[in-house]
């Protein structure tokens, strides 16, 4: 069942758990995670970035959608942090049913602009939109960018935005950073401006960028508190490359059937834990 994100987090924030919004950058990857959603009875975002898509190329997109609409579980199609008011419109064309414009990096004003734009314009068809406040850190230099200095989200400014740009959900800084924690690093989230904000803003779905290697503990706290939408790409990833580098030891091995699948199931044991994590496993059912 494909729908928006806006239909989808609303329930999701009224029965109290987050939907996992998995990046995708390979159709064995997609289909591996469609079927562990299913399996656990569970929403799902799926995710794909731009430059996600540029590996893969669009006309995937088409068959994510063919999927979707048949799948037992609520799907969004969801572009992941879109740079520029030309690329949500053209993500919108190709058929995804939920954007994400991150005009983090600009000033308030300037930020709360482009979203009301994008906003316009996409409800105008029924496609939700995302928006973003502060800025997220970068644990490592692979796949998506992020700032070296975290700016954390004002409260304040969090109700002054959704207020502006009337944004379906909106993606918060409380310490998360794109990529995997090099070793001996510790992050902490700030779970006391997450409390903060929900209480500014409690009717709002608010999503966790960054989400890979975060303590599961915190997780689950921040997901108690008011997530909705929590980010997973460099975990999943990891999970499936890693099991790909023990098969191809097998240095006779070429067929994809032969090397991908192990590395699906290793990606999908990963995406199992963060479903039940997120207690969204067994919600699909109140769609």
């Amino acid at each position: 069942m494909l729908m928006n994100m806006k239909e989808l987090l609303k329930i999701a924030n009224e029965n109290n758990f987050a939907v996992p919004a998995f990046n995708v950058a390979d159709y064995s990857m997609f289909k591996g995670l469609m079927e562990v959603t299913e399996s656990l009875d569970a929403p799902v975002i799926i995710a794909i970035h731009p430059d996600e898509l540029a590996h893969v190329g669009q006309e995937m997109i088409k068959a994510v959608i063919e999927r979707a609409h048949k799948s037992t579980v609520p799907v969004t199609i969801h572009l992941d942090h879109g740079a520029s008011y030309e690329q949500v419109i053209w993500a919108i064309q190709t058929g995804y049913t939920s954007v994400m414009i991150d005009a983090s990096s600009l000033p308030f004003e300037e930020n709360a602009d482009i979203c009301k734009k994008v906003v316009k314009t996409a409800h105008a068809v029924n496609v939700s939109v995302e928006g973003e406040l502060g800025t997220i850190g970068t644990a490592d230099d692979f796949g998506e960018a992020g700032s070296k200095v975290i700016k954390y989200t004002d409260p304040e400014d969090a109700k002054k935005f959704i207020e502006e740009t009337g944004v379906d959900c909106l993606a918060i800084a409380i310490g998360t950073c794109h990529g995997i924690y090099p070793k001996g690093v510790d992050p902490k989230l700030r779970l006391d401006i997450l409390k903060e904000i929900k209480a500014k803003i409690p009717d709002t779905p608010l999503v966790l960028h960054g989400g890979s290697s975060n303590p599961d503990d915190e997780i689950e706290q921040s997901v108690e508190l008011g997530v909705n939408k929590i980010n997973i790409s460099s975990d999943i990833k990891a999970a499936y490359f890693n099991k790909m580098r023990e098969v191809l030891k097998n240095k006779a091995l070429r067929e994809p059937g032969d090397i991908q699948p192990p590395c699906v199931e290793a990606m999908k044991e990963v995406a199992a834990h963060k479903i039940r994590l997120f207690h969204a496993d067994g919600k699909a059912h109140l769609y």
